[in-house]
């Protein structure tokens, strides 16, 4: 039996000659595969689709895509510091762990430090290891790197950040949700809770990521059905860094600076629970305002929120889900197998306050920090935060 290493905490340091330097060359959406077969420069499998959508019920179990021979794979997470990223990682590792022949899980925190993530890949690279997923929060300036892992044949597999570049080509695919179409679709359910007039915000997480700004985009084009509501933050999201404190900070400032907000579009439930306690502070009548899903934005809207109230929350999936399929077509790619799990998610709204059959999930047994919808057990979402 092969003896497997889970290697928890900080990433190594990169082994000097490994860095690279330079900027990121331009390229196409790292999401918008045309759905064909990879041309010149191959890195997948005769074949193999790229940028295909579908539904989280059509990731595959990970054990089809194993091989036989050890394996070393690695999370490189460019930022680490909230429980979206911990549960995603638990089940990073959970999923790797159901292969026998998977000898070392890596796990990597770049802490949102772009150069840090680039050290910390080119160490990966350095050790050895045959498989790299990452969160990519530092958009563009990783693709050199991510190219360098590439050609010295590492499957390499950039999840809900994209790095742009080509899939196929520079990394093996990008996997996420339809950001864009996630965005629109809460910020026209938040605008239509609004009355179609008011004041709006949306809320994103670190500076300049890639996540953050697809999403903006989606709340943008939702906008232009809507002419007598003001979007506040017109020059981008407003940065939180998908931490609860910023968020309140952030939150605060904004109360200050305009008065009233009358709805919110946020990147990140976990955080949104600060901006929340924000309007507590400053007196402020909550607004409408829509996330992904967290147990404790949930339970705050029925310890605040009611029927008749002008705080409603809708939520889509948290989809940490995703860095499965992730892994599975890093896997399959090394492995030589054609993967059939979809590359780009389509996301629907799972909870609505204003809707009987999708009233939002709190859940008192488990910590504020849950996310129901990451396909975690009760037990073990018991056992990541004890």
């Amino acid at each position: 039996m092969i003896r497997r290493k889970v290697i928890r905490g900080a990433a190594l340091l990169a082994v000097a000659g490994l860095a690279l330097t330079g900027c990121a060359s331009g390229g196409s959406d790292g999401g918008s595969g045309d759905g064909g077969g990879a041309g010149a420069g191959s890195v997948v499998p005769e074949g193999q689709e790229l940028g295909r959508a579908g539904l989280q019920s059509e990731i595959v179990d990970i054990t089809e895509y194993c091989g036989d021979e050890p394996i070393k794979v690695a999370l490189a997470d460019g930022f680490g510091g909230n429980s979206w990223r911990k549960i995603t990682r638990a089940i990073f590792e959970d999923w790797a762990a159901k292969c026998d022949n998977i000898t070392d899980i890596i796990y990597t925190d770049a802490q949102g430090d772009t150069q840090k993530a680039i050290s910390d890949i080119n160490s990966l690279v350095a050790q050895g290891v045959d498989v790299i997923v990452s969160f990519v929060d530092g958009g563009e300036a990783l693709l050199p790197t991510i190219r360098q892992a590439t050609e010295q044949g590492v499957s390499f597999v950039p999840f809900v950040g994209s790095p742009g570049g080509e899939p196929g080509v520079d990394y093996v695919d990008f996997v996420a949700e339809d950001i864009e179409t996630y965005g629109e679709g809460l910020a026209r359910w938040t605008m239509e809770q609004m009355g179609g007039e008011g004041n709006l915000v949306m809320l994103g997480g670190i500076a300049g990521n890639s996540y953050s700004q697809g999403v903006y985009d989606g709340v943008v084009r939702a906008l232009d059905d809507y002419p007598n509501i003001t979007l506040l933050n017109e020059d981008g999201p407003v940065s939180t860094d998908w931490e609860p404190g910023k968020t309140q900070q952030v939150v605060a400032g904004l109360i200050t600076s305009y008065g009233d907000i009358d709805g919110i579009v946020s990147d990140y439930g976990g955080g949104s629970v600060g901006g929340i306690r924000a309007f507590q502070a400053a007196g402020k009548e909550l607004p409408v305002w829509t996330a992904n899903d967290s147990n404790e934005f949930a339970c705050l809207w029925y310890e605040h929120g009611s029927e008749d109230s002008k705080y409603q929350i809708a939520t889509m999936s948290s989809r940490n889900w995703v860095v499965q399929a992730a892994l599975n077509k890093a896997l399959a790619a090394h492995n030589g197998i054609i993967s059939t799990d979809p590359s780009i998610f389509k996301l629907e709204i799972i909870e609505d306050s204003t809707d009987p059959d999708l009233m939002p999930q709190c859940e008192a047994s488990l910590p504020a920090d849950a996310i129901l919808s990451s396909g975690l057990s009760v037990e073990r979402l018991k056992e990541l935060f004890s």
